[in-house]
């Protein structure tokens, strides 16, 4: 079940009709208008004098008070098949400032019509289980998709893979939990038989497998590429050649980077934030100290290490890339992984190919379903109710733990305990959306 209806003082109920220009913002050669509620029908035969039949598209003369608008192409969606749950109209104008102009102005003056908020489409297609919050997720994440990889990953959750995984499990807890229940509830008939815990192991392994899978946050943010060595390494400018542009300071002067220099960039289509970082060494004075102290925290936080100093200084060689920068102007280091110029562009190329290579390893596959932090969370939470079960000897303690772990599920597709996000989740949507 969808959770309920938003209360009157969160400044919309279901009941509302809402419209908004669905399409990108004018001019354009077609902009689509979409009109939701129990007032789409009337509004759409207040404009076009008659509605159409469902899901067919028919040419029509909009008018508002005898004026005409426009002549658009209008198709209705009855509820409760549609995209919200309700009934949906759409009005395919042509695109011009003018023309969107004057229809939403028709409609905004339509008694019990309203303008949609950012993301209400989407979010009354949730409430009316339309669809759950995992695909909701994939929707916005597909809206801020910039990488083909993003878009992928989001078109999988959008389309409902994480639910069905999901579901899988709470198939299989509810067998489980079906079977514990029954002897609980009828144990001392003779014709149950007496029930011993049921075997976890293998659902607890699929769940832990399922959370060491790379984060979606990475496929969102970027990869987190920190640049770290000795003062005076060339890590400034090994991060404007990576970015094309001047991103950070350079300077031939020891020091001059003092705090963090973030830039994201795609490189062969993965998303990278690249850091810089201040020079790694003793400082007396205060501010370079500080900028020190953050390099540090930094590569504390990388998932990968663009390393130009010493490489037996490395501070974790299974996150680094040992770079020997420079090498226009001397010998480079035999245990380099590759050696660059900044200054020529001599391996740059290289340098880059093996960023993004290493950097592949750390994103989810192609085609694999992306979970995000609260995703993770829930999903840790199931996998240790479910080990709280298989550890019990105590059917009254396994039949809870068995109930908390399918409301750790529903957490997952927003059947349970989601209302504190919904609204940080469906504002992130464009209006119309």
């Amino acid at each position: 079940m969808a959770p309920d209806a938003r209360a009157d003082d969160e400044g919309s109920e279901l009941t509302d009709t809402i419209f908004a220009l669905s399409s990108g913002a004018p001019p354009a050669a077609i902009a689509v208008v979409r009109i939701s509620g129990p007032g789409a029908d009337p509004a759409l035969r207040a404009l076009a004098g008659a509605l159409p039949r469902p899901r067919a598209a028919r040419l029509a003369t909009l008018r508002d008070r005898g004026e005409v608008l426009d002549r658009a192409i209008v198709i209705r969606f009855p509820g409760p098949a549609s995209a919200t749950g309700e009934d949906v109209a759409e009005l395919h104008l042509h695109g011009g400032r003018s023309v969107v102009a004057a229809v939403l102005a028709a409609l905004a003056a339509m008694p019990g019509l309203r303008s949609a908020e950012p993301g209400e489409f989407t979010r009354r297609a949730f409430e009316n289980g339309r669809i759950d919050l995992a695909e909701a997720e994939g929707l916005a994440d597909l809206l801020a998709a910039e990488t083909q990889s993003q878009r992928r990953a989001a078109l999988a959750l959008a389309g409902g893979a994480l639910s069905r995984q999901v579901e899988t499990w709470q198939a299989a807890i509810l067998a489980a939990s079906a079977r514990i229940e029954a002897v609980l509830d009828y144990g001392d008939d003779d014709d149950v038989a007496i029930a011993s815990p049921p075997h976890l192991p293998p659902l607890i392994d699929e769940l832990r497998a399922f959370l060491r899978r790379p984060p979606a946050e990475r496929l969102r943010d970027g990869v987190r590429v920190v640049i770290a060595g000795p003062p005076n390494a060339g890590k400034s400018s090994l991060l404007n050649a990576l970015v094309g542009r001047e991103a950070a300071i350079t300077s031939a002067v020891a020091g001059t980077t003092r705090d963090l220099v973030e830039a994201p960039v795609s490189l062969g289509g993965v998303p990278l934030l690249l850091i810089d970082t201040a020079g790694l060494r003793e400082s007396g004075e205060a501010i370079e100290a500080l900028g020190v102290e953050r390099a540090r925290a930094s590569l504390a936080a990388a998932d990968l290490i663009l390393w130009l100093g010493d490489p037996g200084e490395c501070p974790d060689r299974g996150r680094c890339i040992l770079v020997g920068a420079k090498a226009d102007l001397g010998a480079i280091h035999p245990l380099a992984d590759v050696a660059i110029s900044s200054t020529t562009g001599l391996g740059l190329d290289s340098l880059a190919d093996l960023l993004v290579k290493r950097a592949r390893g750390l994103l989810p596959a192609e085609g694999e379903v992306a979970i995000n932090a609260r995703h993770r969370a829930a999903l840790a939470e199931c996998a240790e109710w479910l080990e709280e079960a298989a550890g019990s000897g105590d059917l009254l303690i396994v039949a809870e733990a068995l109930r908390q772990a399918l409301r750790a599920l529903d957490r997952v597709t927003g059947r349970a305990g989601v209302e504190d996000m919904l609204d940080d989740l469906f504002g992130r949507f464009c209006l119309g959306k």
